[in-house]
């Protein structure tokens, strides 16, 4: 890599960027720089403090007070090199974003000054305010207790002067108030029931790693016109705007060239992000004007999870350098492609084995087809919960419009994968035999090499298996991944559990092994058969012969909410150790307020804009018409004047017709939302807000993105899609 010029005097960090300059060659020279990684670890820990602490990383094994302390003076010493001053607990709670309290590294030396301190109980435990985060009713607003605990498996890093200590959060009284400490329990849950299954191939199998690879799609604008739109600056997405008459259309813009400001500030993120150990390796433009896309190299899910965090903190930072706004919203524009969060999912073993791939041995097939089979019946078992935990009020704009997957769950195995499953599904028993060692005569021996990839792709699917591993297309792009990774991650263990249970049942019963799970894994196939389709998920068709095979087809999101507290999903989650009856309540206490603010949020602005910028607008303009037909008719004879006021008099017309109908709707509005404000249940409020107040949303626009067509654009003060959606 060349050297990198920036047109910015600091970076995102407060690095100045002759120092970026210097160390800019080539990624591998300075990636991980800001990163407490095994070589910091390695370089500033004694070597018994070190062995402990990987101990502990690669096999959870808990740190004694003694060793906290090594690594907390070793972390301190080379913060204070890298120029530190503040350390701080960064945490996820449930905002969907990150939360930080810095604090410095001083203490009082007792001689009327002070010094840099920073133990071992610094390090792995601090107690922010937990009443003032979303807690679901865990907390009482004057019970401020929680804990911040530090989590050894994500690295600390360090943004500008601070260290930041990956951590989880939790309530005084135990239950959890955040993202990660359910999504560790989860990757605990499938490592475990992995590693049990994968005994019946390999007893040399130690540990299971869950694998995420996110792709992360955004919009950019320029940062003067998103300033002119109060809907983007204050809900992220315009709440009115016709389409422009070029958008996507075309398909000029999908991995087009990238424009040239566009890719000043993509560099400048990719250093940043190498700097914190982010394994960027992938960007392009994507469909919509506008939209572009970043991926890194998979990670372990943990790790994967916590830089798509911190990348997207990256990218607001520094996109308004470079004179843009970031929109991680997942339907900014209406007509256009959304944005998604593509989860890459799969697992993999301390052997090094992919457990999504095939092999080159019947045994080794034998195992992909395994987890392959168990996957599906997963999301069979829990397709309601997984579309529950990517719904949300921004989410529910992309699903189903613009080539994103629809608001059904269903899995998409493609042409050979699905011929594979059909022949063990129809095979008999005696097709398998014994031959030596042993043999098989099923395909499963026989599975392609070329699988891996190729395999075609399905846009409409929203779980669909793409060579080594499975896709959730569904995740929106602002949502914090762990969300659909603990539900996804919890149900694979639950089914792989149950799996163990039903083979060792009938090895109990004298049946051979091999025969055993090929037996289990026919009767799995015939039952999770309606989760599989590999047609277009657009098609009305689909939807009626989804609802008929017993698939959830809700659309409203609380209401698909409701799956997480279903008994199925409660059990699931209490069995395999990951959340509680009580921490599920809370959360969707959480989810359901959360989107009753958000709709509360775009309604005021919605009908904040159309009072005071949309009908004063398209009145002044009627009113110049009105001016003219007068002059027109002072001009000109009678008949020729009505014959030319004629258009005039239509578009008069129908701003009188529209203006009226968005006042009497806006009023409509605001006592809808004082009715449901005094809903107690936040279940039912965020239900009366979806039933009521999002059609009148729409409707008011609908009215707006018409009079946008008709009224004088020299009056119009509002930026129009034309001009938000083609960087110049």
């Amino acid at each position: 890599m060349s050297k990198l010029r920036f047109r910015v005097v600091e970076t995102a960090f407060g690095k100045k960027a002759h120092e970026l300059e210097k160390t800019s060659q080539r990624p591998s020279e300075f990636f991980g720089e800001f990163v407490f990684n095994r070589e910091k670890m390695f370089k500033y820990l004694s070597k018994k403090a070190y062995e402990r602490l990987v101990d502990s990383i690669d096999n959870g094994t808990p740190l004694d007070r003694d060793t906290a302390d090594a690594v907390a003076a070793g972390m301190k010493r080379w913060a204070l090199e890298k120029g530190v001053t503040h350390y701080t607990h960064w945490f996820h709670p449930l905002t969907e974003g990150t939360a930080e309290k810095h604090d410095a590294f001083i203490e009082h030396d007792g001689k009327g000054g002070v010094l840099e301190a920073f133990d071992g109980k610094l390090l792995t435990q601090q107690e922010p305010d937990a009443s003032s985060f979303p807690n679901g009713g865990i907390r009482n607003t004057f019970e401020a207790r929680g804990y911040s605990a530090w989590d050894p498996s994500s690295p600390a890093f360090i943004v500008g002067d601070t260290l930041c200590i990956p951590t989880v959060f939790i309530a005084y009284t135990g239950e959890s108030l955040d993202y990660k400490a359910p999504l560790l329990k989860a990757l605990e849950a499938v490592n475990k029931a992995a590693v049990a299954v994968c005994h019946y191939f390999n007893p040399d199998v130690r540990k299971v790693y869950a694998y995420l690879g996110w792709e992360q799609e955004y919009f950019l604008v320029d940062e003067g016109l998103y300033a002119a739109r109060p809907d983007l600056l204050m809900t992220g997405r315009t709440l009115m705007g016709h389409e422009s008459s070029k958008n996507q259309q075309l398909e000029d813009h999908y991995f087009g060239a990238i424009p040239t400001r566009v890719m000043e500030f993509m560099k400048e993120l990719e250093v940043e992000a190498l700097r914190l150990g982010i394994p960027v390796k992938t960007r392009h433009n994507e469909v919509a004007p506008n939209q572009f896309e970043l991926a890194p190299i998979f990670e372990e899910c943990n790790l994967a999870n916590d830089h798509n965090l911190l990348i997207m903190a990256l990218m607001r930072k520094i996109s308004r350098k470079h004179g843009f706004r970031v929109l991680l919203h997942e339907k900014p524009f209406k007509g256009v492609n959304g944005s998604g969060k593509h989860n890459n999912w799969s697992l993999g073993t301390d052997t090094g084995i992919l457990l999504m791939a095939p092999g080159k041995s019947p045994e080794e097939n034998l195992r992909f087809v395994t987890f392959i089979v168990n996957v599906l019946k997963a999301v069979y078992t829990h397709n309601a919960l997984l579309k529950a935990s990517i719904s949300s009020a921004t989410n529910a704009h992309r699903l189903g419009a613009n080539e994103a997957p629809p608001a059904i769950i269903s899995c998409f195995l493609g042409t050979q994968l699905s011929n594979v499953l059909e022949h063990l599904k129809n095979s008999d028993t005696e097709d398998f035999i014994l031959a030596g060692k042993q043999g098989m005569r099923l395909d499963i021996a026989r599975i392609p090499e070329l699988l891996i990839d190729n395999t075609d792709r399905n846009r409409t699917s929203p779980f669909a298996f793409t060579g080594n591993r499975f896709e959730f297309r569904a995740v929106g792009s602002s949502a914090n991944c762990a969300a659909a990774m603990l539900a996804l991650n919890t149900a694979v263990a639950e089914q792989l559990t149950l799996f163990k249970d039903k083979v060792d049942k009938r090895i109990a019963d004298g049946k051979e092994k091999f025969a055993a799970i090929i037996e289990v894994l026919r009767e799995e196939i015939r039952t999770c058969e309606a989760i599989h389709f590999d047609g277009n998920g657009y098609s009305e068709e689909w939807k009626a012969e989804a609802a008929r095979r017993g698939l959830d087809c809700e659309t409203s999101v609380p209401l698909i909410f409701d799956a997480y507290l279903r008994e199925e999903s409660v059990r699931m989650f209490e069995t395999m150790g990951v959340m509680s009856r009580k921490e599920l309540e809370a959360r969707n206490e959480v989810k359901w307020e959360m989107y009753t603010k958000k709709i509360q949020i775009e309604a005021r602005v919605l009908g904040d804009l159309a009072m005071n910028h949309i009908i004063p607008i398209a009145t002044k303009y009627q009113s110049s018409l009105i001016d003219n037909v007068y002059k027109l008719k002072e001009l000109f004879p009678a008949d020729k004047a009505e014959r030319l006021s004629a258009k005039n008099m239509e578009i008069i017309e129908e701003i009188a017709e529209r203006t009226i109908f968005i006042k009497e709707k806006v009023d409509e509005m605001v006592e809808a939302r004082k009715v449901a404000n005094k809903i107690g249940s936040e279940r039912e409020k965020a239900i009366a807000y979806h039933d009521r107040i999002v059609p009148l949303m729409e409707a008011i626009r609908y009215h707006i993105d018409k009079l946008e067509l008709v009224v004088d654009d020299q009056m119009w003060t509002l930026p129009k899609y034309r001009e938000l959606l083609f960087i110049r």
